[in-house]
């Protein structure tokens, strides 16, 4: 909802900064929040135009999803950015991802078949973490997605895990190096 000054409240809609929320800073100036890893002052005055500012993700179930999107988000060096009573997000130097559980859903279930976005797929440093992702998945609400061609489900030369949540949401964890570390 706008509010008089012009701003919008959490649940689907930013603040004139651009977050669901008054996100935190390092001091007068610096820009930077939690999971920005960049040094004082943001390194780069700017994001590349084009680049993702965030991705908001509405869920089912809120605790749900922070479970399985907290423990992906966290181990791929994700921090907790953003929590409020609808929603929690994370976030990685400039760009933040939201999960979020709002009343104004038209369903109570994503499928990824349907038009839309089908997935995500995310930078793994290497083989090594990718298989070590899979393994722990399952015990944080996600499961392997073709298991009987992983790693190489996307083609031969690409190494990635392909994991479904419980709210049927899809990530793709690609190796950026498949040599091992």
């Amino acid at each position: 909802m706008d509010e008089p000054d012009g701003t919008r409240e959490p649940g689907g809609t930013h603040g004139p900064d651009g977050t669901h929320e008054p996100g935190g800073t390092h001091g007068p100036g610096d820009t930077r929040g939690p999971g920005d890893t960049r040094g004082p002052g943001g390194g780069a005055e700017r994001p590349a135009t084009g680049a993702l500012h965030h991705i908001e993700v509405w869920v089912p179930d809120l605790d749900r999803a922070v479970a399985s999107w907290g423990w992906l988000l966290g181990a791929l060096g994700y921090a907790t950015f953003q929590d409020w009573s609808a929603g929690r997000s994370w976030r990685l130097n400039d760009t933040y991802l939201v999960v979020e559980q709002s009343p104004d859903l038209s369903a109570t279930h994503h499928d990824r078949c349907r038009p839309g976005l089908n997935h995500l797929a995310f930078h793994v440093a290497d083989a090594r973490l990718v298989d070590s992702l899979a393994a722990e998945a399952a015990e944080h609400g996600w499961r392997l997605l073709f298991p009987d061609r992983h790693p190489h489900a996307g083609g031969a030369g690409h190494y990635a895990a392909y994991l479904e949540n419980g709210d049927a949401f899809e990530v793709e964890l690609v190796a950026r190096r498949t040599d091992p570390a």
